[in-house]
């Protein structure tokens, strides 16, 4: 490439203007690139380990201090501060010290911010306003940062141009750079730490200021890992302990996520807290590039409802028939909802960069604290010696105040008076100007009692600071509790959750793998379950396809009205009043946990919710509507009773008529129902009719049915079963009697259970026999059920209503009952 040297023309004093001096380029170049390294190292891209602070940020919140904008000050705008900084200590872009500016206002960015801000400065998906458009002022942690400066604690250096002092580091009373990390990117190196609680911070620095020779597993029973700012969880702690130990590792966060009900129909996984440096926005960007790339699939959309009062609030919903579980699975895998942080603890330590662990940046933080704390000691010693000094010159004059003016009266000018009063009075040079400047008015017998006193207070503050520097445990005992004091004012509790491990097929171990044997199915399988409702009208599914065994414990919650036996993808029907049967599918219901104990439907959803029902329509049962369901009895409130097929369906529609009803009439009532089955009806008259189903005819869905139970006046039909024969020999009917005239719900009434076995059967349109004995102030039944022992009595919240034991009287009356019911299943 030829030589490798340039010609410059000579610049020295008297050299000839023509003469050229030959310079090597590379030793040039590599000069000026150690000089640019230098500086960017040093001046620029790295924190202090001792405050944790760059330059320009050191600078921002000195000069901060120094225009006195305090907490309890109000804020001046941000331009004002920029300018100030960049015209006194930092002669660099005005965009670079706005930028460090806004980032010591970020909760998001710093664990603990140092910089009160007002207005927009920005989040993690948008920038921040302008500098004119916002305001600042010190945060109550920054005045911790820059507390005790003017007391020389620090060394004080001169700015660009030498004509102001500048700190060479902040005292920092709380340690800033595991609290609040830092990021930078220098020549040939760079620098990111982690956020860290303050607690425990400090927690750990007082344990080793305790013990000096502290393990590092002893100091990582008080600093567990980091805590980052927007909470998540960090999921793996082996590179937690490898950065602690190295000062370099890696872990992985995670976002906060539970899985809900968004619609009745639809679950949703929602997203609380995200990871590190993770904004809403970029996190559904990269959630909707996933799925249409295919790499995410059951994501049927993504909301941001994130907004300042609820804060992070991404909602994905879920498609029909995913396991939402592992719709979340593959947001991990694929989307910033799991993220790494590479942890790489390179700080500046006597100027010089050095990568620390966990022990290294305490025992630095520690050190530079005993200095502070050392320097802050001597500095408040000297001055209250000075103090002492010319109080006790003070005190002298006092006692002896007629000679002392006496002496000043005959001297000729204040040199002499001040030469006369150190020789007659043994004083010092500052003893004698300071009486010189006496004030008359000091010269009472007051003044003499607080000169005493100051001089007292003055001889013990000095003894005790004396004491301090005399012993280092005093020392040491001083900068521990003034540690305890910070972390009690500016503490807050831990928000990031630490895990060991992440868990089958969403950890690190299993990123970019397949399912193994124990994951969780993407798409919800078509396994057998049963389809429940309750009688207060809440729908579930269980998890397989056996109901708990029957039991009276007050520990269930709400009681069944019907069940389907069915698959989680089949459709099924609902019975409505109105005599229809509406479409559902049976993966729109909640799935109920799997149990071995009482069945509570407290986790169903009102079926009011999952299917359109007409103004005043109610739903009464559910069915199934394939080719294999059983046939439905139905009854009506008007003593009607008809057997349909409830496969019998138009070709076209999601609902149907089953039952052609008359002006008036109102369907109350259907269950499956085989020929060899018993029906049994109860009315509100109080009269029971018990036939055989095969004296009711299937017919078709536009029939209007037949003859049931005789009613008359106002009775009506409450409640129809269909027992098998080997069921009905255990069954029992329940009756509760009330007022017609009361709010339903609102009247205890009288309850009576009975064995069916005390009711004859009758033939079908007749009125049947009399099943419960009217109290006075009853006048009806307002609630009946048949069906096996025990039976269960619910409230309407769902819960548990005590019933009577047996009662063998057929017409006999009913018992108080402790609470209104309204149902029983």
């Amino acid at each position: 490439m030829g030589d490798m040297s340039r010609s410059t023309p000579s610049t020295a004093p008297g050299s000839d203007p023509g003469r050229v001096v030959d310079i090597d380029v590379a030793s040039e170049m590599q000069d000026s690139f150690l000089e640019y390294a230098y500086s960017v190292i040093y001046a620029r891209a790295l924190p202090d380990a001792r405050d944790g602070l760059k330059p320009v940020q050191r600078r921002i919140l000195f000069q901060m201090a120094e225009m006195n904008l305090r907490p309890d000050r109000g804020h001046v705008k941000s331009s004002r501060v920029v300018g100030d900084v960049m015209g006194k200590l930092h002669p660099h872009s005005d965009v670079a010290i706005y930028d460090a500016l806004v980032r010591m206002a970020q909760p998001f960015a710093l664990r603990l911010p140092l910089v009160d801000g007002h207005g927009n400065f920005g989040s993690l998906d948008n920038g921040p306003a302008a500098p004119r458009y916002t305001e600042a002022r010190l945060a109550p942690a920054a005045m911790v940062m820059t507390a005790d400066i003017d007391e020389d604690v620090v060394q004080m250096v001169p700015n660009y141009d030498n004509q102001l002092l500048q700190p060479e580091v902040l005292p920092s009373a709380l340690p800033n750079l595991l609290v609040n990390g830092a990021s930078g990117i220098a020549v040939g190196m760079a620098t990111n730490m982690a956020p860290h609680n303050l607690v425990e911070v400090v927690a750990a620095a007082r344990h080793l200021i305790a013990h000096p020779e502290a393990s590092l597993e002893d100091l990582m029973r008080f600093v567990p890992g980091p805590d980052l700012p927007t909470g998540g969880k960090i999921i793996g702690l082996e590179g937690i302990r490898e950065a602690y130990a190295t000062g370099r590792g890696s872990f992985r966060t995670r976002a906060t996520t539970r899985v809900e009900n968004i619609t009745a129909r639809r679950k949703g996984i929602v997203i609380s807290e995200l990871p590190y440096l993770v904004g809403p926005e970029k996190a559904k960007t990269k959630i909707i590039e996933a799925v249409r790339a295919k790499k995410v699939q059951g994501v049927h959309d993504v909301v941001d409802l994130s907004d300042r009062s609820r804060g992070t609030h991404l909602v994905v919903e879920v498609k029909s028939g995913f396991n939402p579980e592992a719709v979340l699975a593959q947001l991990f895998r694929h989307t910033p909802l799991e993220d790494s942080f590479g942890i790489n603890n390179v700080a500046l330590v006597q100027g010089q960069p050095r990568t620390l662990g966990l022990r290294e940046l305490l025992r630095v933080y520690v050190d530079h604290r005993f200095e502070v704390v050392r320097r802050r000691t001597e500095f408040r010693l000297a001055r209250r010696r000075e103090r002492l000094h010319l109080v006790e010159g003070l005190l002298i004059a006092v006692l002896d105040i007629d000679e002392v003016i006496a002496v000043i009266r005959s001297s000729d000018d204040a040199a002499a008076a001040r030469t006369r009063l150190q020789a007659v009075f043994d004083l010092s040079q500052p003893q004698a100007d300071y009486i010189l400047e006496l004030q008359l008015r000091r010269l009472t017998k007051f003044s003499l009692l607080e000169l005493q006193r100051e001089r007292d207070e003055l001889v013990s503050t000095i003894t005790e600071l004396e004491g301090i520097l005399a012993d280092p445990a005093v020392l040491h005992a001083l900068v521990s509790d003034e540690l305890a004091q910070v972390a009690a004012e500016h503490g807050t509790p831990r928000r990031t959750v630490l895990l060991e491990s992440a868990g089958n097929a969403v950890g690190p171990a299993a990123r970019g793998a397949a399912a193994g044997a124990g994951a969780i199915p993407l798409e919800v399988p078509d396994a057998a379950c049963q389809v429940v409702l309750s009688v207060t009208g809440l729908l579930a599914r269980t998890a397989d396809d056996a109901l708990p065994p029957r039991t009276a414990s007050r520990a269930r919650h709400d009681a069944l009205r019907s069940s389907v036996a069915t698959t989680a993808r089949a459709t099924l029907g609902v019975v409505t009043s109105r005599g229809r049967i509406v479409e559902l599918s049976a993966l729109d219901a909640p799935t109920l946990p799997a149990t071995d104990g009482p069945l509570s439907i407290a986790g169903g959803v009102p079926i009011t919710e999952l299917v359109t029902l007409e103004r005043g329509e109610r739903a009464i049962a559910l069915t199934a509507i394939d080719e294999a369901a059983p046939t439905l009895a139905l009854a009506t409130a008007r003593g009607t009773i008809k057997r349909v097929a409830p496969s019998d369906r138009p070709v076209r529609g999601d609902a149907w008529e089953c039952i052609a009803l008359k002006e008036g009439d109102e369907l109350v009532a259907a269950t499956p129902s085989a020929d060899d089955d018993e029906l049994v009806l109860v009315t509100s008259g109080a009269r029971l009719l018990r036939f055989p189903a095969a004296a009711v005819r299937p017919q078709g869905r536009g029939a209007a049915g037949m003859a049931g139970v005789r009613v008359e006046g106002t009775d009506a039909v409450l409640h129809l079963a269909s027992l098998a024969p080997a069921r009905a020999a255990d069954a029992v009917v329940v009756t509760i009697a009330g007022s017609s005239d009361a709010l339903p719900g609102t009247a205890p009434g009288s309850v009576k259970v009975s064995p069916l076995e005390l009711y004859p059967a009758k033939g079908r349109g007749t009125a049947g026999v009399r099943a419960h004995r009217l109290l006075r102030g009853e006048d009806a039944l307002v609630l009946a059920w048949v069906g096996p022992h025990p039976a269960h009595a619910v409230a309407a919240g769902g819960q548990s209503v005590d019933l009577p034991d047996l009662d063998e009287r057929r017409d006999g009356s009913g018992r108080p009952l402790s609470a209104p019911v309204v149902g029983i299943g």
